[in-house]
Order: structure tokens, then C-alpha cells, then sequence
């Protein structure tokens, strides 16, 4: 089978599966005391999803309180580990997290995975988008496929995070849609989504993978373009970007974005912070804040989630191993 059809056809039906099921009857939660953990510094998807989920909460009325810790290190890796040590005192703490935990479990970054955790609830999306300089020769998705099948080594893509990471995976499902020799793209990686912007502006690169949240700011600004996203139909926040899809290459994929507990957390508390993180999404404050970052609603709580999980453990681990990834 063709990666093109495994990825569209496996993630698509997971996303379209994907809707407001009902929650368990919960227990109360403390809302004068949430606290986000977030495993990476300031500035980044995840730490932007939770100071914006904590924002919505807040002045919805929906919260009293909301705190926030920033924990960088081992990929995420740190933060979970911290989450699983200290459970007993997180009682209150829901962490961000997105399909990276997915991708470094499988790779063995990190020990852990998200069995070793509650998951709460998925909540949005952040589709991947293929972005170039404002004054890049590249005016559409079929220029750069046409390039690298000239000379892959010109087409330099880009990402903040390293080979064999999301930013890369993407990247090799959009080239492979085009029929070409996936295993000859060249990736540089950066440490961070910031530098590699830096990068695709100071030449370094052709094309950046990352996602339209995090490029929609300069994109904006006419600082860069989006040339193609990776959604399965366009989205609000950038109209006039063309999907993939429609362009003839059949990729669909969505970075979700979600938060966990410990694994201490009942199930009834959980179910509870389920509906919680559900019902915001109801509120005018979450769409102004929701597009303001160009992110889509994809909300699945608690035990649909865990499903979503082990199906997308599935989907990407066998992606990884079609690019050499996994054995």
C-alpha cells in the first residue's frame, strides 16, 4: 500500500471520527487552583496552548485561577517523568502534550508513553504547513515537487526538531504524495521552532515544515508564505492557502494538541476536566482566542482519546517504518 493512501485514509477517518461524545458523571474540580504544566520553554505550540486554554477558562468564568510551569527537557520526556513521580501531588495539574508524545515514545527518546498517563482530552488541531520566503522562486506546492525531482539536494526543507521528529515525518508524507524518492529529501533540523524560522529567512533552507499556527504571525506580516497545508479542507485562519488535497497529493495530518493528568487522577476527575476543557469550547472567548492562533476545535475526551492514541501509535509507527525510522 502506498503511504499516500495509509496516511489519508487512516488519519482522515480517525479525524472525521473525532466529535463532542458525551463524558461519565464527574466529581468536582478545584477551579481556584488549575495548573498547566507545560513541557517546553515559552514562546512554543505547546506552551501557547495551554496559556491559551488557561486565558479562555479565565475569562469565560469558567476558572478562579490558573497557574502555569514551563519544564524543558528530553524532548517532553522531563515533564512526563515529573508528572509520574510526583503523582501523588498533582492533583490539580493537567499537562500539554501533542502527537510528539506519540513520535518520541516510539523512537525511544523517552521511556514513557501516554499509557503512563491519563489522557484527558484532546482538544485542537494544528495542521502542518510548508512555508517560504516572501521572495522564494516557489509560487505553489507543484514547483517544489518538480525542483527536487531535478535535484532533491536543492530542496532543502526544514524544521524545529530533529530527523525522524513530526516536522520531518510531515515533510516526507508530502514529497512521498508527489511520487518521489522520499529517502533522498534533505531535512536540517533545528532545536527549536524560532531557529528555524531564522533559518528558512537567512537562506539556509528552502522550505520550513512546521504548523499554521506557528507560521500564521509572519505570514501576516508578508514576511513568508504558506505555500500548501496539510488539513483536509482549508482553514479559517489563512483562506487562501490551498490544502494539499485539493492540489492532487492525497496527505491529510493534524498535529492535535490535548492535556494529560497523573496517573493517580480518578477516572471521575478526569472526566470531569474532560468536560471542562469541552465546554470552553462553546464560549466566545475560546474562538477569539482559538483564532487569533489559527487552531481548528478537534475535541475528544478521556476514554475516546486513549482510543485516538493507540490508533495513531498505529498510523505513525507504521509511517516510521515505511521511511526507515522503526525497524
Amino acid at each position: 500500500m502506498k503511504l499516500t493512501k495509509f496516511t489519508s485514509s487512516a488519519i482522515a477517518a480517525v479525524i472525521l471520527a473525532m466529535g463532542m461524545g458525551a463524558v461519565s458523571a464527574a466529581e468536582s474540580i478545584d477551579t481556584s487552583k488549575i495548573h498547566f504544566l507545560i513541557p517546553g520553554g515559552p514562546g512554543g505550540g505547546w506552551d501557547g496552548t495551554a496559556r491559551g486554554t488557561g486565558e479562555a477558562l479565565l475569562k469565560s468564568g469558567m476558572i478562579d485561577n490558573a497557574s502555569y510551569q514551563n519544564m524543558s527537557g528530553g524532548g517532553g520526556g522531563k515533564a512526563i517523568a515529573y508528572m509520574i513521580e510526583t503523582a501523588a501531588k498533582q492533583t490539580d495539574t493537567l499537562m500539554v502534550n501533542s502527537t510528539p508524545i506519540v513520535v518520541r515514545s516510539l523512537t525511544k527518546v523517552f521511556p514513557q508513553s501516554f499509557r503512563d498517563l491519563k489522557p484527558v482530552a484532546g482538544t485542537i488541531a494544528d495542521y502542518g504547513a510548508f512555508v517560504v520566503r516572501a521572495n522564494s522562486k516557489y509560487q505553489n506546492w507543484d514547483e517544489v515537487v518538480a525542483d527536487f525531482k531535478l535535484n532533491p539536494r536543492k530542496v532543502k526543507f526544514s524544521g524545529g526538531s530533529a530527523r525522524g521528529s513530526l516536522d520531518h515525518l510531515v515533510a516526507a508524507m508530502a514529497m512521498q504524495a508527489g511520487d518521489v524518492d522520499v529517502k533522498r529529501l534533505v531535512y536540517v533540523a533545528y532545536d527549536a521552532g524560532g531557529k528555524a524560522m531564522a533559518g528558512l529567512l537567512s537562506g539556509e533552507t528552502a522550505i520550513l515544515s512546521t504548523g499554521v499556527g506557528e507560521a500564521l504571525n509572519m505570514a501576516q506580516s508578508g514576511e513568508v508564505r504558506i505555500l500548501a497545508i496539510t488539513s483536509p479542507k482549508r482553514v479559517e485562519a489563512v483562506p487562501n492557502v490551498p490544502t494539499l488535497t485539493e492540489l492532487g497529493y492525497d496527505v491529510v495530518f493534524a498535529n492535535w494538541r490535548g492535556f494529560f493528568a497523573a496517573p493517580s487522577m480518578s477516572d471521575k476527575k478526569v472526566a470531569a476536566y474532560a468536560k471542562l476543557l469541552g465546554g470552553v469550547q462553546g464560549t466566545p472567548e475560546w474562538n477569539e482566542i482559538k483564532d487569533r492562533n489559527g487552531w481548528v476545535n478537534l475535541y475528544n475526551p478521556d476514554s475516546e482519546f486513549y482510543q485516538f492514541l493507540e490508533h495513531q501509535e498505529q498510523v505513525i509507527g507504521g509511517l516510521m517504518k515505511e521511511l526507515g525510522f522503526l525497524r
